[in-house]
């Protein structure tokens, strides 16, 4: 089955609210597959791309309980966390939204192809704000963590390592209002030094399902 990539802007009707609402939000999307005015419970999971094995299963299980619960799991398609993240959504049936820093004619990393396709199929959507054949760049992947953040109405971090992706993200969040959560981890988990730098500054510590549950007013 074909997805054909469709292109809003910022005044379309079906241009995201919460997106909408941050400070620089994208003129432009491309789009593929089902993206939504407003998506039900849109919760971002994200971390780092070198996960340890502990950090991927915590991933997949909270965006498998959470997709059970009726989430949409967003995330960055990368490797690691973001990938695990989707995967969990996608075993529960459940909503997943990947958030490219390329265009959508360029999946990337290129081993994601196989989950981007799931996605699709599955009823999700992929998407950019940059043009179809823009090929992946640096610069492109912190522009992009707003806006996973500013899809989100809260943001769940699990593994990020001082100098991440995910605490950009988790930054942008917290500027925007949003919600950030963060699962301990070891003090000597270096992977993971950032995150719990992130409890410091007054994230939410999550240790259990109900700790997000509560959060939205949901019981488990």
């Amino acid at each position: 089955m074909e997805y054909p990539i469709k292109k809003i802007s910022l005044s379309h009707p079906n241009y995201p609210d919460l997106l909408k609402q941050i400070y620089n939000p994208p003129k432009e999307l491309y789009i593929q597959g089902k993206l939504k005015k407003q998506e039900n419970l849109p919760l971002a999971i994200v971390g780092t791309r070198q996960a340890s094995s502990f950090g991927k299963n915590l991933a997949k299980n909270f965006a498998y309980s959470l997709g059970k619960k009726g989430f949409t799991i967003i995330s960055g398609l990368a490797l690691g966390i973001d990938g695990a993240a989707h995967q969990g959504a996608l075993l529960a049936g459940a909503k997943t939204i990947a958030v490219l820093g390329s265009g959508l004619k360029h999946i990337y990393p290129p081993s994601h192809k196989k989950l981007a396709k799931k996605i699709l199929k599955k009823g999700g959507a992929l998407i950019s704000e940059y043009p179809p054949e823009i090929g992946p760049k640096k610069q492109h992947f912190p522009a992009r963590n707003r806006i996973i953040a500013g899809l989100s109405l809260g943001i769940l971090v699990i593994e990020a390592p001082e100098h991440s992706g995910a605490l950009i993200t988790a930054r942008f969040g917290a500027e925007e209002g949003r919600e950030v959560m963060v699962v301990p981890f070891s003090i000597s988990q270096k992977t993971a030094q950032g995150s719990n730098e992130l409890i410091k500054k007054g994230a939410k510590v999550i240790t259990c399902l109900d700790d997000i549950l509560e959060s939205f007013a949901l019981n488990s």
